[in-house]
């Protein structure tokens, strides 16, 4: 192929060209970079600069800036960027919230669910209050009354389901004194949300934000300086980074650079508003065409369907029939130019990821490629 491939990764997922030719700048030099240079330090690489100097100082409050400014994080919630991804969050949220007496409260929607469920119950008490494994998590299961979290320590939900193909449409309103506390890592700023009704939110940048390596992770202050368990090491507190602005240990320096570019650029697309317009419009083109034809199964219920995370199966007449014609659909894909469709290994079938970056045009160009394939099926 003689151009880049249509990049429908899900994570590390595509990022946007502009950003991508800023930071390869900033890899050669800061003032190569614009906005990034200053000082004697101006020379130097992205790589090189100490996260201690001017230079990256400048970097990360810049960084903190635009996630309040552009996401729309409330100004009354710390934004840190760690390390670990979302996976370390699965148990920095239970040992950092637990309460004695009080439960670890989940709602079970896939893959990435169940994971931070199996860390909070090595914590302490845990307990699923919704799921949606009875019917292969192809929906957002409804909340439980009020009644039911009276014992709630918090609620943990997972906005979007990169395996599964299913998305909160707007985040749920719990009763006062119930900290929500999201896994926002594969929606987050793909479109204006209710993140106010959020105490603690988490995010691997590897989706909407930035390359892999960098989590951004925000809470309510007050529930962030309510929080410090003795009993834990010091790297494992929310409340050491916290009151070290984020740079308690070397962070990751170059993706926070990427991630304030991202943000940047997000920024000068319109913000989170534009962008949700084009993510359901994008949505909305591919998900017509999966119902259009019988070939395809689309995963997901269409009042949860994920504007991020497109997921379908080939029908068959047997499992034989579906894996041919799946094998069949993934190499016509790639021959066509489409990178990075192939489902998740623990449910098969196809996902088009189309996060932020992911262009309109490739959209237009995947539906008349799913068109063509199912002329031809």
């Amino acid at each position: 192929m003689s151009k880049r491939p249509w990049n429908f990764s899900a994570g590390p997922a595509v990022l946007p060209q502009p950003v991508l030719e800023r930071v390869a700048a900033a890899v050669g030099s800061l003032a190569s970079a614009g906005a990034w240079s200053g000082g004697i330090e101006q020379d130097l690489s992205i790589l090189e600069i100490s996260h201690r100097g001017k230079a990256f100082s400048a970097i990360h409050e810049r960084a903190i800036e635009l996630v309040h400014e552009v996401i729309g994080i409330p100004r009354d919630h710390r934004v840190m960027f760690l390390q670990g991804g979302a996976s370390l969050q699965f148990c920095m949220v239970p040992m950092n919230l637990a309460r004695p007496g009080k439960t670890a409260c989940y709602v079970e929607t896939g893959t990435w669910a169940k994971k931070a469920i199996a860390e909070a119950e090595r914590i302490g008490p845990t307990r699923v209050v919704a799921s949606s494994k009875d019917t292969g998590f192809d929906r957002i299961p409804d909340l439980p009354g009020e009644a039911a979290l009276g014992d709630a320590a918090y609620l943990h939900i997972t906005t979007n389901n990169t395996i599964y193909g299913t998305e909160y449409g707007e985040l749920p309103s719990l009763p006062s004194g119930v900290p929500l506390v999201a896994d926002l890592s594969s929606d987050i700023a793909s479109r204006p949300m209710a993140l106010d009704r959020v105490a603690l939110g988490y995010a691997g940048a590897q989706k909407n934000l930035g390359p892999s390596g960098v989590t951004l992770v925000f809470g309510r202050k007050d529930l962030l300086d309510d929080s410090d368990p003795e009993h834990l090491p010091a790297y494992l507190r929310y409340r050491t980074f916290a009151k070290a602005g984020g740079l308690y240990n070397t962070p990751n320096t170059f993706g926070i650079l990427v991630l304030s570019a991202v943000l940047e650029w997000l920024r000068d697309e319109g913000g989170v508003a534009a962008m949700g317009e084009r993510n359901a419009r994008k949505a909305r083109k591919i998900y017509e065409v999966l119902d259009a034809h019988d070939v395809y199964e689309p995963h997901a219920r269409p009042s949860d369907r994920s504007q991020m995370n497109v997921t379908f199966r080939l029908a068959g007449a047997s499992e034989a029939e579906r894996s041919e014609r799946t094998s069949r659909f993934l190499a016509d894909a790639e021959a066509a130019g489409f990178s990075g469709l192939k489902g998740h290994r623990s449910v098969g079938g196809v996902r088009a990821s189309i996060y932020n970056a992911f262009p309109e045009a490739g959209v237009d160009a995947f539906v008349q490629f799913l068109r063509d394939f199912a002329s031809r099926a």
